[in-house]
C-alpha cells in the first residue's frame, strides 16, 4: 500500500467478490486497507485529528546529497557566492511552449545566481549565459548541495520533500492536480513564493520571486526550520514505513485499527436513516398535535353554536 502526491491512494490488485460474483468496486478496495501510510508528515500538514491506522511517513524517499558529475559540479562551483538555483517543473512537464520557456529563461536570465533548469524541449532563444539546461538532474543532490540557494518548483510532493529535507525554499509555480494546495502548505509555513498561473506569468514576477527568496532571509529560516522539524523523529520515515506494512504481515492484518466507518453504507455513514426516522417521528407528532388541535377547535365551537340557539 503506498501514497502518492500527498493524496491517500491505496495501490493493490483488484479484488473479486466472490460472495457477490463481481469486481470490487473503487471505493470498497480503498475500505479494505488496515493501514494506511500517508506521504506528508507535521512539518508539511496542518494539524488535525486522525485514526490510528493511520501513519505519516512524509519524506521517506529523500536521502543525504551524493557527489554531482563532475561537469555539473565544476558548473556549481563556478557560481562562487551567488550559489545556485535548481528549476524543474517534474518529469510530467518536458516541453513547454516556445512563449512561455522564453519568458521563463529572460527571466532567470536576469538574476546572479547559476541555474540549473531540467528541460527536454527546445533551447529557448533568450536563454542567459548563466543557465543550463539539462535533460535529467540529480535533483536531490543538487538540492542537499551547500551552495544552492533556492528551488523554482512546480509542488510536486516528492521535490517539495526533498526541499523540506535539505532546507530549501521554493519558488512554486503549480501546474495541476494537488500541487496548488501543496504550494499552499508551503506558503502558509513561510518557505515559499507561489506564483499562481504559469499561462499569465510574467518575466518580472518570476524575477520578483526568486529574488525575495534568496534576499529574504526569512524564508531560508523558515525552511530550515522545517527541515529540522523534518529529521527530529524517533524513527526514519523510510523505516516506519516498513515496520507498519511488516506488522499487517505479521499479525495477518491490523482489523484492531480500522474504524467501523468502513462497514457502513453511504447513507449510514451520512447517518440519513438516523434523519429519516427523526423526521418522520417529527412529521407523526406535528400531525396529531394539528389534528387535535382541529378537534378540539371544531368541538369548541360546535357548542359554542348549540349554545346561541337555545339563547
Amino acid at each position: 500500500m503506498y501514497v502518492l502526491n500527498g493524496l491517500i491512494l491505496v495501490l493493490v490488485c483488484c479484488l473479486w467478490n466472490h460472495s457477490s460474483g463481481r469486481p470490487t468496486s473503487y471505493c470498497e478496495m480503498m475500505g479494505k486497507a488496515d493501514i494506511w501510510l500517508i506521504r506528508t508528515y507535521w512539518d508539511f500538514e496542518f494539524p488535525r485529528p486522525f485514526l490510528p491506522n493511520i501513519k505519516y511517513v512524509g519524506g521517506l524517499h529523500c536521502t543525504p546529497a551524493k557527489p554531482l558529475p563532475k561537469d555539473m559540479e565544476e558548473f556549481v562551483q563556478s557560481s562562487g557566492d551567488d550559489g545556485i538555483v535548481v528549476f524543474s517543473l517534474g518529469s510530467m512537464i518536458d516541453k513547454l511552449p516556445k512563449e512561455t520557456s522564453n519568458m521563463i529563461a529572460s527571466a532567470l536570465a536576469r538574476i546572479p545566481q547559476k541555474v540549473l533548469w531540467q528541460y527536454g524541449g527546445e533551447k529557448p532563444d533568450t536563454l542567459g549565459e548563466n543557465t543550463r539546461i539539462y535533460k535529467w538532474i540529480p535533483q536531490n543532490d543538487l538540492l542537499g548541495h551547500p551552495k544552492t540557494r533556492a528551488f523554482i518548483t512546480h509542488g510536486g510532493i516528492n521535490g517539495i520533500y526533498e526541499a523540506i529535507y535539505h532546507g530549501i525554499p521554493m519558488v512554486g509555480i503549480p501546474l495541476c492536480a494537488d500541487q496548488p494546495d501543496n504550494l499552499v502548505h508551503m506558503k502558509a509555513r513561510g518557505a515559499a513564493v507561489v506564483i499562481d498561473n504559469i499561462k499569465t506569468m510574467q518575466p518580472q514576477d518570476l524575477l520578483d520571486g526568486v529574488n525575495a527568496i534568496i534576499n529574504d532571509p526569512s524564508y531560508k529560516e523558515n525552511a530550515m526550520r522545517l527541515s529540522r522539524i523534518h529529521h527530529d523523529r524517533p524513527i526514519k520515515p523510510l523505516d516506519e514505513a516498513v515496520f507498519w506494512i511488516e506488522f499487517v504481515m505479521r499479525n495477518k492484518g491490523a482489523k484492531h485499527l480500522r474504524v467501523e466507518a468502513h462497514n457502513l453504507t453511504w447513507y449510514q455513514y451520512h447517518c440519513l436513516d438516523v434523519f429519516a426516522f427523526l423526521i418522520t417521528i417529527l412529521t407523526v407528532v406535528i400531525y396529531v398535535v394539528f389534528k387535535m388541535c382541529k378537534f378540539f377547535i371544531m368541538h369548541c365551537c360546535f357548542r359554542s353554536n348549540r349554545k346561541s340557539k337555545k339563547e
